[in-house]
């Protein structure tokens, strides 16, 4: 099958491989012209256990973010199969969410392996010699908002049909262009694979150390503790009012928020979704009256008070190393005079503790009257500074390999503006 009719539209892209820099532009069709799409998912009977446990595997549309599936959860047997309406789908197929909350609708994956799909997956087979399957899957892979906004419904469940697919527009040159185009975004995609597997191992070794680090509920040794202290006393039982007294911050309303306002403030809602374990620059600033406001000294933790999930109040405590920073009111403040990042690590080790004294139905409050009896257990101070030290020392080198990471997306996303031409012809 021809990709394209004589005379349909063609575009050239801003960036070509030298090779096809006198070749024409690339040559308009659609996905219905150069595949085949079928919805070919279903779900086995959840309550019959015939169906599955067996060895064909079977994708939900959630593992669509696995991008390049070459492994999936659920398993079915060949009874299973048999007795529902999904089929197995060939490897190197492209995928699309059809449907679904959150962002599985308008996600595009290719799967590596032959498996089955649910009804919420379409499967998209081009033609072999009219297209390359991976340079597909990245040109629709980058059309994701494009795709969201095509689905019947807008912004609300919604969903794709197959005629949506099969409508939608792409541009391509020829077979060897895009294999060239294709590989080139494939090995980036490696790349940017390798980087996100490197974070996340390092983020899982954070949280092996933190449960090792502290003691066990109940306990008041470590099971991990640096060379120099094994051979030390247990811990010393305490409890959270001991070691340091709390204040709440005071208003710094939404309303009173500017960006030329005079005064830096840390609010609440930050505590959950901008910053990390410590805050090393602040997002908001206030018109409030410095009088009527409360300023941190330098060396706080600050936990949110109000919340919707139990366990994110621990999650969420940060600490504040910087100096004249105005405090909102729905933070509970707290000092110490031991090692404060110890402590809002410590914090965040106990979240099932503070989730165990959260008041509230369906607005949550952690109230600091509750966490003061809280029992813990207190080293010494040059523990205390080893384990912040060490701790701190691997969140550093976290946010830096995050930020490689989002360089590299970023970079990535870039590319593909460039390699591949709008519909438009811009």
């Amino acid at each position: 099958m021809s990709m394209a009719k004589q005379g349909a539209k063609t575009a050239a892209p801003r960036l070509r491989f030298p090779e096809f820099l006198k070749q024409p532009g690339f040559q308009a069709t659609t996905v219905g012209q150069i595949a085949r799409i079928v919805s070919a998912g279903g779900t086995p009977d959840t309550s019959e256990k015939s169906y599955w446990g067996g060895d064909i595997r079977w994708m939900n549309s959630g593992e669509l973010n696995l991008k390049r599936v070459y492994e999936v959860q659920g398993r079915i047997t060949k009874e299973g199969l048999k007795n529902s309406s999904t089929k197995q789908i060939p490897a190197h197929s492209v995928l699309i969410g059809l449907a679904g909350q959150g962002k599985t609708r308008g996600t595009v994956a290719m799967n590596m392996v032959a498996l089955c799909i649910n009804q919420s997956i379409a499967a998209i087979y081009p033609n072999e010699d009219a297209f390359v399957s991976d340079f597909l899957y990245h040109n629709l892979d980058g059309r994701y908002e494009e795709l969201r906004a095509l689905s019947a419904g807008g912004e609300g469940r919604g969903g794709l049909n197959l005629q949506i697919i099969k409508d939608l527009e792409v541009l391509a040159p020829t077979l060897a262009e895009q294999q060239k185009i294709a590989d080139c975004l494939t090995l980036l995609d490696e790349v940017i694979s390798v980087q996100g597997r490197k974070v996340e191992t390092l983020k899982i070794h954070k949280r092996g150390l933190m449960q090792q680090f502290f003691p066990r509920e109940g306990e008041t040794r470590p099971r991990l503790r640096f060379p120099e202290f094994r051979n030390a006393p247990a811990w010393e039982e305490t409890t959270i009012g001991e070691i340091g007294s709390f204040y709440y911050g005071k208003s710094a309303p939404k309303w009173s928020l500017d960006v030329d306002a005079p005064t830096e403030c840390v609010r609440y809602g930050e505590l959950y979704n901008k910053f990390d374990v410590v805050i090393t620059e602040t997002f908001s600033r206030t018109t409030i009256d410095p009088k009527s406001l409360r300023f941190s000294k330098g060396g706080e933790i600050l936990v949110p008070r109000v919340g919707e999930k139990p366990e994110d109040f621990g999650k969420c405590c940060c600490y504040l190393p910087l100096a004249n920073v105005a405090i909102g009111e729905m933070i509970s403040v707290f000092e110490t005079t031991q090692v404060p990042l110890f402590y809002t690590y410590y914090f965040r080790n106990l979240y099932r503790q503070f989730a165990k004294v959260v008041e509230g139905q369906n607005v949550k409050n952690l109230y600091y009257s509750e966490l003061e009896p809280l029992a813990i257990c207190r080293p010494p101070l040059e523990e205390q500074q080893a384990i912040a030290g060490c701790l701190s020392s691997l969140d550093t080198q976290i946010t830096a390999e995050t930020h490689q990471l989002a360089a590299l997306k970023t970079h990535k996303q870039g590319l593909m503006q460039r390699l591949f031409p709008s519909s438009e012809g811009k």
